[in-house]
């Protein structure tokens, strides 16, 4: 499937700013079932940019704005092929024993992960394979934990959106995050974009938000999608990996000047073939 992807993010200030200095992550990963063909990524004001790979391997677009300015707009536009993912692995728990030391930071709770007592029981109680585990997992956090627009913040933690009941996207990849590596099983935060139509038409554009899912190691990589209960699949399209979202906001920055209001995000996917 090939999808074209425009995102639309930025700020607005109470007044001038006189300089900023931001890091956007907003392109596209190729991988073994991506690949990226073309990604551009403009400023308004305009800005020259500079572009390195962090230590997760993401992408990450930087640039300094130093002429006042009351708006900063940045838009990423991309066109990425994608393929079907490969079924999980189930491998043994000493196969995953044994690789604990390569996945550690990704076994180990981070900042928004961090379970309570009811997670962890949760957790210790799974049954079965690995490969069961996380199924069984990932599909009780989808039971217990509505999707919500609106409902929680970037700052929510794992534990926040479980006791809530709901949340987004990101709340709920981070309670399955938080069950995962509390069980034994090394997983990391993704994200990037949803085509949203199970069927996507060619030329046919949705829009949305930026999307949140898991991938987990059983013997190799294997993401899936616990807000809609479906693995990654070809409407996904990956842009960046970490432990949390802490590792990968979209954008973020510091300026010199007035005070600050989002401006939120406009994402458009279209089916191009």
């Amino acid at each position: 499937m090939r999808l074209q992807v425009r995102h639309s993010t930025g700020y607005s200030y109470d007044t001038e700013v006189l300089s900023s200095y931001n890091e956007a992550r907003l392109v596209p990963q190729t991988g073994l079932t991506q690949l990226t063909l073309s990604s551009a990524v403009t400023t308004n004001p305009d800005a020259l940019q500079q572009r390195y790979w962090d230590y997760w391997g993401t992408q990450v677009t930087v640039f300094d704005v130093h002429v006042p300015h009351t708006e900063l707009q940045v838009t990423c536009t991309s066109v990425v092929d994608t393929a079907p993912a490969p079924a999980p692995g189930d491998p043994t728990w000493e196969l995953l024993a044994a690789s604990s030391d390569e996945h550690i930071e990704l076994l180990r709770p981070s900042a928004k992960t961090i379970p309570n007592d009811d997670l962890k029981a949760l957790a210790s109680d799974a049954q079965g394979s690995p490969r069961d585990v996380v199924l069984a997992l990932s599909g009780m956090v989808k039971d217990r934990v509505e999707y919500v627009p609106g409902s929680t913040g970037v700052q929510t933690s794992a534990v926040d959106a479980w006791q809530l009941g709901s949340g987004v996207c990101q709340d709920i990849a981070h309670v399955t995050l938080s069950l995962l590596r509390e069980a034994g099983v090394p997983a990391r935060y993704v994200s990037g974009y949803l085509h949203t139509a199970q069927e996507p038409v060619v030329g046919e554009t949705v829009s949305g938000e930026s999307h949140a899912w898991v991938e987990a190691w059983l013997g190799g990589w294997w993401g899936f999608d616990p807000t809609n209960g479906i693995p990654a699949g070809e409407r996904h399209v990956v842009v960046a990996r970490g432990r949390d979202y802490n590792d990968l906001p979209p954008l973020k920055g510091v300026y010199a000047g007035g005070g600050m209001q989002y401006l939120g995000v406009t994402v458009e996917v279209t089916r191009l073939a």
